[in-house]
C-alpha cells in the first residue's frame, strides 16, 4: 500500500488510499477458465429492435440528472471535485453517465478508465468510458473474484493511473439473460421485412374456359384492379373464378407478434409496457406527471442510480466521509413552483431555514433573479 495526503479540502492528515478490492464474480456469466461469456446477441443487433432501443433510451434519462457531492454526517452539499460535473474531458457528463447505464443494462457491468489522478492522494480526477467489448477479465482458479483486466488485450493495473473503475449491476445484463427474447424480436422483424420486400398475390382469377390471349388477360386484370378501387363487390362470368391465396399481414399475425414481443422486452428491461406503446398495455393510473415519474424512478431507474452512486461514493473515488448522490429532487422529480413555495413558506414560518437559504434552494440571487 502507498501512503498519500488527502485531497486537502477538509483535512491534511496522512491517509491510506486503496483501490477497490477485487470485484466478486456475481451470476453465472463466467467460464471456469477465467473468461467472461460472450453474449448470445450483440448490442448492435439488439439496438435494431425498436422496443429495446426505447427501453435503453428511457433508462439513459438517468444521465440527465446532475450529481451532488455531500457530507455523510450532515447531508449538506459541499465543494465537489471536478469529476462530479464532468467525469470525462472528452464528452459532456450526460453522455458518460448514459453509456454507463447502457453498459449496465446490456452487459451487467460498466467500466471507467482513470486517465488523470490528483497529485495529493492518487484518486482519479478524470475518467474515460470503456466499451465492454474491449475488456477481457481474468478470475481466480475458483471463478470467484476478478484478478485482472485487459483492455484491447493489454493488461491494466488494478489501481492508479490507467486502472479500471468497475460498476456492477444487479444481473448479468439483458444480452445474456434475455438473449432468446431479443432474438425472437429480431426474427419477427426479419420475417415481416421479408414479407414486405417480396409481396405475394393474394387473389387469382382462374379461367375454366378457353385460354385468353395475353392482351385480353392484361385488360381483364386492369379492369379487376380498377373496379376494386371503386367498389368491394365484383361480377364474374361462368368461366372465371376468384380464389384467395396466401395470407394478409394480419393473418400472419406480424402486428400481434411485434406487440407481444414489445411487452416481453419491457418486462425484460423493467420498463412499464405503456412507455413502449404496446397496444395491450396502455392503461395509466397516475394522478399527475410527478407521480408517474416517481413510479418510473422506483421501478426502473433506481437500480442503475444506486449502482453508480454507491460506486462513486467508495473511498477509492470519493474522500472519506463524503458520498455522491443524484439530485433527483431539483431535476427529474422537481415539483411545481407553487408547491415548492408552499413548502418554503412553511419552513420559514417554523424557523427551519432562513430567507437566504430559501433563496438558495430556489437558485435565486439576493436580488431575486436567477444566477
Amino acid at each position: 500500500m502507498v501512503q498519500f495526503l488527502s485531497m486537502g479540502i477538509f483535512s491534511r492528515k496522512p491517509e491510506i488510499i486503496e483501490a477497490q478490492a477485487a470485484p466478486q464474480v456475481m451470476g453465472d456469466a463466467f467460464y471456469a477458465s477465467n473468461y467472461y461469456y460472450s453474449p448470445a446477441v450483440s448490442r448492435h443487433a439488439a439496438m435494431g429492435v425498436p422496443a429495446v432501443k426505447r427501453c435503453r433510451d428511457l433508462l439513459c434519462t438517468v444521465g440527465s440528472i446532475p450529481l451532488e457531492y455531500k457530507k455523510k454526517s450532515t447531508g449538506e452539499e459541499i465543494a465537489a471535485p471536478r469529476w462530479i460535473n464532468q467525469l470525462s474531458k472528452s464528452q459532456p457528463q450526460f453522455v458518460t453517465i448514459s453509456y454507463l447505464v447502457d453498459s449496465l443494462l446490456f452487459f451487467g457491468q460498466a467500466f471507467l478508465e482513470i486517465t488523470e489522478t490528483y497529485q495529493e492522494d492518487g484518486r482519479g480526477s478524470a475518467f474515460e468510458w470503456v466499451a465492454n467489448t474491449r475488456v477481457t477479465t481474468e478470475v481466480d482458479p475458483y471463478g470467484q473474484f476478478v484478478t485482472g483486466y485487459s483492455v484491447d488485450g493489454i493488461p491494466r493495473p488494478m489501481s492508479g493511473l490507467g486502472s479500471l473503475v468497475t460498476f456492477q449491476s444487479f444481473n448479468e445484463g439483458v444480452l445474456t439473460t434475455g438473449a432468446r427474447t431479443i432474438q425472437a424480436a429480431i426474427d419477427i422483424q426479419k420475417a415481416a421485412s421479408i414479407a414486405a420486400q417480396t409481396p405475394m398475390a393474394t387473389t387469382i382469377l382462374k379461367n375454366t374456359g378457353a385460354d385468353l390471349p395475353p392482351l385480353e388477360v392484361q385488360g381483364l386484370l386492369s379492369a379487376w384492379k380498377q373496379s376494386r378501387m371503386t367498389r368491394s363487390t365484383a361480377y364474374l362470368t361462368s368461366t372465371l373464378e376468384a380464389q384467395n391465396i396466401g395470407f394478409s399481414p394480419k393473418d400472419m399475425m406480424y402486428v400481434d407478434s411485434i406487440q407481444a414481443s414489445a411487452t416481453e422486452i419491457s418486462r425484460l428491461c423493467g420498463i412499464p409496457a405503456y412507455y413502449l406503446s404496446a397496444d395491450m398495455n396502455t392503461s395509466m393510473t397516475y394522478a399527475n406527471i410527478l407521480d408517474e415519474r416517481k413510479q418510473l424512478v422506483a421501478l426502473a431507474f433506481q437500480p442503475y442510480i444506486s449502482a453508480i452512486e454507491q460506486r462513486l461514493s467508495m473511498d477509492d473515488i470519493s474522500t472519506a466521509g463524503h458520498y455522491v448522490k443524484f439530485d433527483l429532487d431539483s431535476s427529474f422529480l422537481r415539483v411545481e413552483p407553487m408547491d415548492r413555495l408552499l413548502v418554503l413558506e412553511k419552513m420559514l414560518s417554523l424557523g427551519l431555514i432562513s430567507t437566504e437559504q430559501a433563496m438558495e434552494m430556489e437558485d435565486l440571487t439576493p436580488n431575486g433573479s436567477d444566477d
